[in-house]
């Protein structure tokens, strides 16, 4: 539950990110790749906060 809660707080900040750039008037290129580093980013977050540690 919690991992999908990550996910999708990175939507909601990419969304916002873009819709920044979109106003900034950013070539969409660079709004591509900000996007994609920024997914990436989330779900490594999201992996390593929602990780269940070996119990030994």
């Amino acid at each position: 539950m919690s991992f999908g809660l990550y996910l999708l707080g990175t939507i909601v900040l990419i969304a916002g990110v873009v819709y920044v750039c979109h106003l900034a008037h950013m070539p969409q290129h660079w709004v591509i790749a900000i996007s994609i580093i920024l997914l990436g980013s989330g779900i490594m977050g999201a992996v390593s906060s929602t990780r269940r540690r070996d119990p030994s």
